[in-house]
């Protein structure tokens, strides 16, 4: 086993999910069977505009032949295990390469850093995880004692590493989790819900706004950003009971089980759509909603 980089961009030929799966063809099977059993990068190369660079993390857990395509693979995700960077890391830092195994004997950057898959030194896989979550100004949530002044002083709940054996193995709390998804949620929705369009800050400057799975943690669904979206209080009570779901277009749908159809379409806001993203790759991913639909919506 060991750590390595999966190179991925949103406009991609390849059948990628990367919550769920990475296709790749043959001629890296022996670079990506490597991986198995371990954590990965996700990397989007420089070439694509407003590139995120390293930006999120997950577990391989098998490779299976694609059958629907000859001469691919395809890398499964362990359920969970992906994970999307609070802070997405470019490519060089203030000293150069954060990978620095991407440099030769020169200290150039070599075509290794071409590889659409490649193996990652344990020091750089940390260096780059510290990085990606790092919480140096979180958005924490909501709390009906916001009005302590010792909630500001809440302490960062960290990335643990535990050397065993010469190899460094990852563990990723729940807590851990939670935050980072709420971070980049929020950061993708402006932190203003998407059903109502409003923005509101509460008195210690956090927004009054959460981050909800479209399919829940509990039913295996990812912490990626395109599994979340940003609701305010009504709004999540009402998208996790089944009252209110979305289409894959965004239209906002109402259940006909609700007993207030004119308030609940009085709250939703003009355009009768889910705000959208500015980043495409962001948006809601149609498997999530049609899960939504299908398992929490009250048609």
């Amino acid at each position: 086993m060991g750590f390595g980089i999966f190179i991925h961009r949103s406009d991609s030929i390849y059948d990628d999910s990367p919550a769920e799966q990475y296709q790749f063809p043959s001629q890296y099977l022996r670079r990506v069977e490597a991986c198995v059993g371990d954590w990965i990068i996700y990397y989007e190369p420089s070439k694509v505009a407003e590139t995120r660079g390293y930006f999120a993390i997950a577990r391989v857990q098998q490779i299976i032949p694609d059958s629907g395509a000859s001469g691919m693979y395809l890398a499964l995700i362990e359920p969970g295990s992906y994970l999307d960077f609070a802070n997405p890391v470019p490519f060089n830092g203030p000293t150069g390469p954060v990978e620095r195994g991407v440099l030769n004997e020169q200290g150039r950057v070599s075509g290794r850093a071409q590889s659409a898959v490649r193996p990652i030194a344990p020091d750089d896989f940390n260096r780059i995880c510290e990085l990606g979550l790092a919480e140096n100004a979180p958005l924490l949530p909501r709390r009906d004692d916001d009005v302590r002044p010792l909630d500001l002083n809440e302490e960062q709940v960290p990335f643990h590493f535990e050397q065993q054996r010469d190899r460094v193995s990852l563990t990723v709390s729940r807590i851990l989790r939670d935050r980072v998804f709420r971070r980049i949620v929020l950061r993708a929705y402006d932190e203003r819900c998407a059903i109502t369009g409003l923005k509101l800050i509460n008195g210690m400057g956090r927004a009054e706004v959460a981050a909800a799975h479209i399919r829940p943690v509990e039913a295996h669904g990812p912490d990626i950003v395109s599994n979340g979206i940003a609701l305010s209080g009504t709004a999540h009570w009402m998208f996790d009971r089944g009252l209110i779901s979305l289409a894959d277009d965004l239209e906002i749908l109402i259940s006909r089980q609700t007993n207030d159809l004119e308030g609940v379409r009085s709250i939703i806001n003009k355009s009768g759509r889910a705000l959208e993203p500015r980043r495409p790759s962001d948006r809601p991913n149609p498997h999530f909603l049609k899960w939504h639909r299908e398992h929490c919506f009250k048609q």
